[in-house]
Formats: structure tokens, C-alpha cells, sequence
């Protein structure tokens, strides 16, 4: 057996470790299993790991509180006594469980297979259930609701893979309702495909039994449409019953059929209509009146084909086949509540004869049906078929070319009754599937009226609260409606318009509903007060198209966020009051996902504003390089993703992209936290190895400082930091956890420079190291979070690859790249923040660079004074040289009083002027306030008062002492 429209796939048998024995092996291995293994067992297997079931596990659930006299029991009781006779002496072990995998009765072939069994599995109680035995008949023929077969290695629990079994729900004829699972166990080795006929035939006799304890009314109409199928033997058509399809029909497929044809009941009329089949194919259903000798009427539906021509026999499938003799099988359906009962009937034109295994066709087989059902007078009719397994092959009268198919028989009041109440479970089940899917607040009142429209109403409004749609609470509903859906089967009615204010009159229905807060039910909208005054402008045209409104507030904890309208149009008949408390309760899911929606909105406008107030408001002043770049949040929630661009000495500039694990208004603050101190380290003039080795212990004292504990708030960044000298134009670059940039040479070379990954921030213990690379003059420098490139729907080397091509371009200006970048690259549903700066680098000019080199020889300070004013003086920069000198004079005699040589003297002409001495010692100057009495200590002092800043940077071997000045200096 397999499902609808799945290829069948062999069981196998283990040999050499192949087959079902291998596959299992491999699936409680945690590897993949795809071939050799039938469809509803793999996914049995998946159920059983997903449950946490172990293979090893022996013992089974034991429950008392069944009931040893329910109705499968009475049922099951004289036909298990029947099988267990045919089955005397053989190793066929026969048992009964209930709709919840409890077995009920058990039999037994030979007496000693009882004595093999636990003592617990001896007498009934034991559970048998998926959940709690794994992959086995009972409880797969529950989950699949079909015939079932297992076989060996197929079994999850070790204790089973000697055994094989078949097993068939037994159903309700009624109501439809499982009501339990005959099953067949038996060795591996004594499979026998006529089983499978067997136990068909014994549950049909199981479910008949079960029809002879339904009411009189039930039984009166089946008895009068057998009857009356007897007596039609010479119909013209040939009958498909729908259960007799169902291996080739869909799923889809067979519930257009049975929600058809309870619509043909509701309506009580002679009637045929066309279903069409999702594969092309048609099916008649014909629906005639039914009247039962005591009086009771119904309606039969019938699912009739033509005689199929000579080039396209008519094919009956294997399963009607093995039962072709038979009788009145009673498959069946449930259209709605349990007071509608509906039939289901294959090879209704044969009936058992009063005597036990025999059948007859026509009247006299009608004559055999008595009161308590189609069962004769031991009430097991038709099990003599199962005699021996060699009987299922006998011989057996077939039915006739003429023989009918009922689908579905009921009353056609209940019938209406039933059909409208599955329908409107069908909408809320969809409703609940669909409403609230996003957590946008516009988007989901569409979502509302797009599943009331057409099932419930044919046109819908929304109208919600200003705050609402804000993300704010609401109000004064009253003053700040908004109309913000207006859905419906056509688009020419005059409501008013999305987007604009809508006010109501003093004695509208909606201001009724909101000031009552319970829907307001208008069925004719002509006679309705108030109505004209509500919006004379549109209202006054409606009701020539619409009759009938339903008006109703969206209520969420007892605030309420707007109001919705339903209004029908094309139904004749006006709205009632099941529809009230239908679109009433419509209306209550949509206004909580509306409302978790407008909490969300609220929330996230608060962590996207708190991140862009973190974020760099605007790029600094510097010539090293031209930036450009761009923050995209996340669609579901905001990260903690940053960039920042810092100027630094020597006209150098730093260039930081980092990204805080998780989500939300803690990372967005730790987030800042980390920016800040960032920037404070790379003020400092650190190189980028020692800045992420102090931003690495800033987040672990961070996360130990974490007042949730225990891991719950766990805080972790990553992080990439480059600094960019556009005097000797080469980068240093270092990165802990960070994606590598890439980098666009002048002649369009794009690559990814190898830099060592380094542990993201917070872990401790581990170095990080630092990479130099050249940067010629026009490079770009492309720095981004793992946002742009990771994407579960997208492979990352692909991704790196698509950015490759777009880089490839290197005329594009940063601003020209990073909308590039945004256009190809990125997702068009971001799941993680973006952080993409893009920085296009230049050098500085050689000419406005002047460097002296000089002993440590306080003689030589006049001389390196007098070049330096001769170069001030060449750079059109008198004004500045009063400074310059001063502080000149300063540094270079405290580097040869404090530190060692060789001294170094550096002037760089850019927005100001740098003036910078190094030497071999590590030892830093400290400013100080000198004493009145102090011959000297002022040096430094007055250089921090010509300067607009100076400070000290390290070099591998030395230092260097810097000091600013700016060019109108005096």
C-alpha cells in the first residue's frame, strides 16, 4: 500500500545487510535514508526519533480504565472467534485495539504463541500506540488511517524485527470515526499477500456490526436505498465508489468529491453534477430523493460514469478486485456534525442471503436485510469468506455492469446543518493558519479579509486606529479610525478609500458596535438606522449593491484597535446569526495578531531608533579616503551591527565594522557600548591587534557582568579593524571572527586579502594578529557585516562570488559600489543586519611631506628649526610658523634630554599642520602644571596650548610625539 500518487516502493528483505535492515541501521545512525524505504514507514521513523523512542525499549503502557464491552468489542467478539477457528494450529496471531492503540482482544492461532509473549501482552490493556511502541501495524494503520503492512526490519522496536503484520482501521459506518484496528501478526517468514483480502473482508464484517447498533432513522434510509438499488438492476451506468478509488484519487481530490456531494444533499433535490479531478478526469455525482417506509426522507449521491468506450476500457482498481464478492461494503464519511450521518457503500446491488456465506443479487438479497442492519441473523454475514486463506482466490459472482456506487446519504436538513458548520471549522481552521502569518500590522487586516472574502462576505473594510498603525496604543478610537483595507470580489464600489479618516454619525452601526463592543448585525441595510449619516458621500450608493453588514470591533486585552466590516452582496440571503458569531470570531484572532503585531512594530521603532542614535550621524573630516555606506536592518528584528570611520594621527584614518550576536534592545546597547569603547581604544593610536584585544576583554567583563547569569544573556561580537596611512599607502588590518573585506585594486582586481580569522570578542585567552598590506591609490577597501553574504537560501561562495563581479568596476565611486552592492548583493529579505562602508583611498602628496633625520645633539635643534621654517615658508604657511617653531623646539630637545636617538622629524601639510618627532625609547611624555618655583616643566604645557591636539603614538621600536596646528596658527 502507498499513499495517493507516490510511486510504490519495495520493503526488501535483509539479505547481506541490505534492505530494511540496512536502511534502519543507517537511520538510527543519523544518516540519510532515501531509497529502499516505503514512504509511511520512513516517516514513521522520523515520528518515533522525533518522540525520543528507543529501539531497545521493551515494555509497553498497560491502561485499566478501558472499556471491555465498548462497541468494537461487541462487534469484534463473534467475528476474532470465526477468524481464530480458520486460523487453528497456525502461527497467525489476531488482535483488536481500540482508536487510541490500546488492544482490546487478541487470538491466537496455536495456543503456544500466547506463552511467548510477556505477561502483560496476554490479556488486554497494553498499549500499542506509535508514541509509545514505535513503527508498527496498530499504530501506523492509526497514523496513515489505511491498510497497513509492516514487515521486519520495518519495525522500530528491536523486539519486533522477527515478526511481520497487517493491520485495517475499522470504522464507524455512520459516523466515519475510527473506531479501532484489526490487525494480523505473524513470522517474517510466513508473509502471504491474500491476507490483505482476508482482513479486509473482516473488518467490513466488523463495520457492519458496528451499523447494527446505529439508530432506526439511519438504518431506515440505508435499508430503503438498498432495497431500491435491487430493484434498478438494469441502470444504464456503472458505479465508481469513492473509496474504491481512493488509491488512485488524491486527497484533494476525494474531498471535492464528499463536499459536492453533501451539497447536493443540503439542497434535497434530484440533481447530477460534473466534478472535475485534479488530473483531467470527471466524475458524475447524481443525487435522487429517498423516502424510508416509516416515513423518513433523504437524499442518496451516487458517483456514476458512462460506459467507457471500447479504446479506454474502464479500469477497476486491485483492491475492489480482491473483495469482489463481497457484500455491502460500508466505507464511509462524516460531513460535519455527529447529528448529520452520512453512508458510504461499494457493491450495493449485493446482499447477504439469510444463510451464512452465501450471497444473492437482487430483491431476494434485499429481503436479507434486517432490522438490526445489512448483517444476517448471527450478525457476522459475510466472514465465511475468510474461511481459509486460499478462499480469498474462490470463486464469486461478479457484480453486474449496472451495479451504482453510493458516495454520501443523509437528511437534508441536518445535511445543510452539517455542511454549513464544516465549512465555517474549514475557515477558522485556514484562518488560523493565515491570520497573523507576518507581523506587520497593515498586512495582516489584509489577511483577514482575504480569508473572509468570498466564504463569509463579499466585500471587507478595516478601518484601524492611527496609533495602531504606528505601533502605539490605542486611544480615543473613535477620533483616529483610518481606513486601511477595503477588499472584495470587484473593485467598483464606492467605499471610502484606504488612507482616509473615517468618522461616524450618532447612530451608525459602528459607533453602536464600538460603543458596545460585540458585532452588529444589519441584515438589510436599507431599513437600517443611521445609515446615510455614517458616510453620506459613499453610503448612500452601497446598498444597491450591498444588502446586508455585519459590523464588528477588533478587541485585543480589552483595548480596542479599530472596527471591520462584512458585507454581502451576491447570496440572496441576508447575513444571520451564525455568521455573527462566525466574523465575531474571525475578527477576535485578527485583532490579537494585530495586536502582537503592533507590539512588534512598537518595539522594533524603538531598538531601529536607539541603533541609527548609536550609528555615526555623519563621516569626519579627513583626506585619507572617500567613504561611503549604508545600514540596512533586519526584516524580523534589529541586530547590532556597526561601522565607524576615525581619524588618526599622522593623517592616518581607521576604518571599524563589527556585528553583536543576537537580536533586539540588548545587543543594539551593547552594540553602542562596543562603538564607543572602539573608538576611545583607536584614539589612543593602538594598532588593530591590541584595540581587539581590549574590546575582547571589554565584552567578556561585559558578559560576566551580565545580571541574567548562567549564560542567559551570552554577549558576543565580532569584529574587523583597519588602519590606513595614505603617507606610505599601506593598511595594517586585523579581525576577530569578522568576514574578510575584499579589496578592488586601481585595475579592476578584486580579492579577498588572507588575514588570520582571530576568536570572535569575549572568548579570551587567544591573540590576535595583524596583517600589512599595500593599498595603491585609488583602491577600495570594502568592509561589511556577514549579513551581506550569509543567507540560509543562498551558499556563501556563491555569494562572495556574485560580490567579486559587482566590485569588479573599479571607476565607480564608494557611493556608486555600495548601491551596487545593495542591488545585487544583498538579500531582498535581509534575516541579520547589513553594515557596508566602503572607502576609496588616497596618498599624500609627496611635496607636502618633509622629514629630517638628526643625532642626539642638542647643537643640531637651530639647524632643524631653520629647515622647518624654510619649509613652512615654501608651503605658504607663514602664519603658522611662530607655532611650529615653538613647538618644534620643544620636542626635538625632549627627545634628545629624554630619549635615545637616532630623532626623526616629520611635517605633514594637510587640513593642518603635523608636526611629529620619534625616537628609540619607549618612554611617553606627561603634561604637568609646573610650580612657581620650577626652573622648567612648562615645555609640554605650552605645546598642548599651540596645538589644537597632540599625543603620543607607539611604534614597534619607539615612539612618536605629535602635535596639530592649524594653518591660521599665530
Amino acid at each position: 500500500m502507498v499513499r495517493s500518487g507516490e510511486e510504490p516502493r519495495s520493503a526488501g528483505h535483509a539479505v547481506d545487510g541490505t534492505g530494511p535492515v540496512r536502511s534502519r541501521e543507517r537511520f538510527l545512525q543519523g544518516e540519510p535514508v532515501e531509497q529502499g524505504v516505503r514512504t509511511s514507514i520512513l516517516d514513521s521513523w522520523r515520528r518515533c526519533r522525533t518522540l525520543g523512542l528507543s529501539p531497545d525499549q521493551s515494555d509497553l503502557p498497560f491502561l485499566e480504565d478501558f472499556d471491555p464491552d465498548g462497541r468494537i468489542v461487541r462487534a469484534a467478539v463473534p467475528v476474532l472467534d470465526r477468524l481464530q477457528a480458520r486460523f487453528s494450529g497456525s502461527e497467525i496471531n489476531i488482535s483488536v485495539a481500540d482508536a487510541h492503540g490500546t488492544v482490546l482482544l487478541r487470538r491466537f492461532g496455536e495456543a503456544s504463541l500466547a506463552r511467548r509473549l510477556p505477561a502483560i501482552q496476554r490479556v488486554p490493556g497494553f498499549v500499542f500506540a506509535e508514541r509509545v511502541a514505535g513503527t508498527n501495524g496498530i499504530g501506523l494503520a492509526l497514523a496513515e488511517r489505511q491498510l497497513i503492512r509492516v514487515y521486519g526490519a520495518e519495525h522500530f522496536a528491536e523486539r519486533s524485527q522477527a515478526s511481520a503484520c497487517v493491520a485495517l482501521p475499522v470504522r464507524d459506518p455512520l459516523s466515519g470515526r475510527i473506531e479501532g484496528v484489526l490487525c494480523f501478526g505473524y513470522p517474517r517468514g510466513a508473509e502471504n499477500p491474500a491476507l490483505r483480502a482476508v482482513i479486509r473482508k473482516a473488518a467490513q464484517a466488523m463495520e457492519r456490526r458496528l451499523l447494527g447498533q446505529s439508530s432506526g432513522r439511519e438504518r431506515a434510509l440505508l435499508r430503503a436505498y438498498l432495497t431500491t438499488g435491487a430493484e434498478s438492476a438494469g441502470s444504464p451506468h456503472r458505479g465508481i465508489a469513492v473509496e474504491e478509488l481512493a488509491a488512485e484519487l488524491s486527497t484533494r481530490d476525494q474531498a471535492a468529491l464528499m463536499e459536492k456531494a453533501a451539497e447536493l444533499i443540503s439542497r434535497a433535490q434530484r440533481a447530477a453534477v460534473d466534478v472535475p479531478l485534479s488530473d483531467g478526469r470527471r466524475i458524475t455525482l447524481v443525487s435522487r430523493p429517498m423516502t424510508s417506509a416509516s416515513g423518513v426522507e433523504g437524499i442518496a449521491v451516487e458517483a456514476v460514469l458512462p460506459y467507457s468506450s471500447p479504446e479506454e476500457p474502464l479500469v477497476i482498481p486491485r483492491q475492489v478486485e480482491e473483495v469482489a464478492g463481497f457484500p455491502a461494503e460500508l466505507a464511509v464519511v462524516s460531513a460535519g456534525r455527529p447529528a448529520a450521518r452520512f453512508f458510504a457503500t461499494a457493491q450495493a446491488g449485493y446482499l447477504p442471503d439469510a444463510a451464512p456465506g452465501r450471497f444473492a443479487a437482487g430483491a431476494k438479497g434485499a429481503k436479507g436485510v434486517t432490522a438490526a442492519g445489512a448483517s444476517g441473523p448471527d450478525g457476522v454475514d459475510g466472514v465465511d469468506g475468510v474461511d481459509g486463506v486460499d478462499g480469498a482466490t474462490d470463486d464469486r459472482p461478479v457484480p453486474s455492469s449496472s451495479a451504482r456506487r453510493l458516495v454520501l446519504m443523509g437528511e437534508p436538513l441536518v445535511g445543510a446543518y452539517a455542511l454549513a458548520a464544516r465549512r465555517r471549522l474549514e475557515l477558522l481552521s485556514e484562518a488560523s493558519g493565515r491570520i497573523g502569518a507576518t507581523l506587520d500590522v497593515r498586512r495582516t487586516a489584509e489577511e483577514l479579509a482575504e480569508t473572509a472574502v468570498p466564504r463569509l462576505a463579499d466585500f471587507v473594510t478595516v478601518d484601524l486606529s492611527e496609533a495602531v498603525l504606528r505601533g502605539e496604543e490605542a486611544t480615543d478610537t473613535l477620533d483616529d479610525l483610518r481606513r486601511t483595507v477595503v477588499h472584495g470580489i470587484r473593485d467598483d464600489l464606492p467605499f471610502t478609500p484606504v488612507g482616509k479618516r473615517t468618522d461616524f454619525g450618532p447612530a451608525t452601526s459602528r459607533l453602536r458596535c464600538l460603543a458596545g463592543g460585540q458585532a452588529v448585525l444589519e441584515p438589510d441595510l436599507k431599513a437600517a438606522a443611521g445609515w446615510l449619516t455614517e458616510d453620506p458621500e459613499h453610503a448612500e450608493r452601497l446598498p444597491a449593491d450591498v444588502h446586508s453588514l455585519i459590523v464588528v470591533p477588533l478587541v485585543a486585552r480589552s483595548v480596542v484597535l479599530g472596527i471591520a466590516g462584512f458585507y454581502r452582496a451576491q447570496d440572496p440571503a441576508p447575513f444571520g446569526d451564525d455568521d455573527r458569531a462566525l466574523a465575531q470570531e474571525l475578527a477576535t484572532r485578527a485583532a490579537l495578531s494585530i495586536d502582537n503585531a503592533r507590539r512588534y512594530t512598537h518595539e522594533r521603532t524603538m531598538v531601529l531608533a536607539l541603533q541609527r542614535r548609536l550609528l555615526p550621524h555623519g563621516l569626519p573630516d579627513q583626506d585619507a579616503v572617500e567613504v561611503a555606506h549604508r545600514y540596512l536592518p533586519a526584516e524580523s528584528d534589529v541586530s547590532g551591527d556597526w561601522y565607524d570611520v576615525i581619524p588618526l594621527s599622522g593623517t592616518r584614518v581607521g576604518l571599524i565594522v563589527g556585528d553583536v550576536v543576537g537580536h533586539g534592545m540588548l545587543s543594539a546597547a551593547t552594540m553602542g557600548r562596543l562603538r564607543t569603547a572602539a573608538r576611545s581604544f583607536a584614539e589612543l593610536d593602538l594598532p588593530p591587534d591590541e584595540v581587539l584585544t581590549h574590546l575582547d576583554n571589554l565584552v567578556g567583563r561585559l558578559d560576566r557582568e551580565d545580571p541574567d547569569g548562567e549564560g542567559v544573556g551570552i554577549i558576543g561580537a565580532t569584529c574587523l579593524y583597519a588602519i590606513y596611512d595614505p603617507t606610505s599607502q599601506r593598511c595594517v588590518l586585523a579581525r576577530a571572527g569578522h568576514p574578510p573585506p575584499a579589496l578592488v585594486r586601481p585595475d579592476g582586481e578584486v580579492s579577498y586579502p588572507e588575514l588570520p580569522a582571530g576568536p570572535p570578542l569575549g572568548l579570551g585567552g587567544l591573540p590576535f594578529d595583524a596583517v600589512e598590506i599595500d593599498l595603491p591609490e585609488g583602491s577600495q577597501l570594502v568592509l561589511y557585516t556577514d549579513g551581506l553574504i550569509e543567507d540560509r537560501h543562498r551558499d556563501v561562495d556563491v555569494v562572495l562570488d556574485e560580490l567579486r563581479g559587482t566590485l569588479a568596476h573599479a571607476e565607480r565611486t564608494p557611493e556608486e559600489t555600495c548601491q551596487a552592492i545593495m542591488d545585487t548583493v544583498a538579500p531582498a529579505h535581509p534575516c541579520d543586519d547589513i553594515a557596508l562602508l566602503v572607502a576609496r583611498t588616497h596618498a599624500l602628496d609627496p611635496g607636502r611631506i618633509a622629514t629630517w633625520e638628526l643625532p642626539a645633539d642638542p647643537a643640531f635643534v637651530g639647524e632643524v628649526r631653520a629647515s622647518a621654517l624654510g619649509r613652512l615658508a615654501d608651503w605658504g604657511l607663514d602664519e603658522a610658523a611662530f607655532a611650529a617653531e615653538l613647538i618644534l623646539s620643544e620636542l626635538v630637545t625632549n627627545a634628545i634630554r629624554h630619549g635615545a636617538g637616532p630623532i626623526r622629524v616629520r611635517l605633514l601639510h594637510d587640513r593642518t599642520l603635523i608636526c611629529e618627532v620619534s625616537d628609540s625609547s619607549n618612554t611617553a611624555p606627561h603634561l604637568r602644571r609646573a610650580a612657581s618655583t620650577d626652573e622648567g616643566g612648562r615645555g609640554l604645557f605650552l605645546v598642548a596650548q599651540l596645538s589644537r591636539a597632540w599625543g603620543t603614538r607607539y611604534l614597534p621600536q619607539g615612539k612618536v610625539i605629535w602635535a596639530e596646528c592649524g594653518l591660521g596658527a599665530a
